[in-house]
């Protein structure tokens, strides 16, 4: 079928069906918690926008790679490709790192059109197929996928010492990072990106994927950010983390119905 109609229908089952799991509960209670002033009905709009984005993206995957992203496909919108290329003609490496809004499995594809070989961080799948359709699906624009296990800490700074180019995947939990606030509260983060941006002084940027409705986008890459320099990494690591997390919270705050609420990203 084609993108329209695998978006629409996986959109759409997924809009009925997704509220009514007990897994929902998690999300309500994390818009709640975010969003206090919010009445009942905003949260409950919030959350059916929220799983008909994440039910799009079942039906868009397979369809990614077959779209125009040089500029010639209505559906796809690239804005701040200016940043990329001073990054590439610098010669050195750089990081990229983004979260889970609109269709962020779009960034993938975005090697080529931007001459990137992006080395991207991944969470492997459970079940053996899943993990073996999402390695083979996304088509040879994809760029390296790296595990999100120890030994991709390994491959990651392999890729920085080479020049080469990262891309992390900011806004879930992790249990071994540091705390850092996210919408006011202390969350538990990777500091990967400030370890690796701090170490190798190099332009971080920010990017983002927005759905414009249906399966219609806009990729913004952003300026990079500023890099603190106090000489002390403990302090300028979460100096850095802070300002990442903000920035994952004005995105949140803008589109708050393209953010997966779905994990557990300030504890149990």
């Amino acid at each position: 079928m084609s993108i329209d109609t695998a978006s629409a229908l996986t959109g759409g089952l997924a809009r009925v069906i997704g509220p009514r799991l007990p897994i929902s509960d998690r999300a309500r209670a994390n818009i709640r918690n975010c969003f206090p002033d919010w009445p009942e009905s905003q949260i409950e709009a919030t959350l059916v926008e929220m799983w008909d984005n994440f039910g799009r993206i079942a039906g868009e995957f397979a369809h990614l790679h077959h779209l125009d992203y040089d500029g010639n496909d209505a559906r796809i919108e690239v804005s701040g490709r200016d940043h990329v290329a001073a990054l590439v003609s610098s010669g050195g490496p750089g990081i990229f790192f983004s979260a889970h809004v609109g269709n962020w499995e779009l960034m993938t594809q975005l090697n080529r059109p931007l001459e990137l070989r992006l080395h991207m961080v991944y969470r492997s799948m459970n079940a053996p197929l899943a993990e073996w359709v999402l390695r083979r699906t996304g088509g040879p624009e994809s760029g390296v996928m790296i595990r999100k296990k120890p030994a991709g800490a390994y491959q990651l700074a392999r890729a920085m010492r080479n020049n080469g180019h990262i891309a992390i995947m900011v806004d879930q939990k992790l249990n071994e990072g540091i705390t850092v606030p996210f919408f006011g509260r202390p969350a538990p983060t990777s500091p990967a990106v400030a370890i690796f941006a701090l170490r190798y002084r190099c332009p971080v940027l920010p990017v983002r994927v927005i759905r414009r409705g249906g399966p219609h986008f806009s990729v913004v890459i952003e300026p990079p950010l500023d890099l603190p320099d106090s000489g002390d990494p403990k302090t300028d690591t979460m100096t850095l983390m802070t300002t990442i997390n903000q920035r994952v919270e004005d995105w949140i705050r803008e589109y708050p119905g393209q953010w997966l609420w779905l994990h557990r990203r300030w504890g149990k």
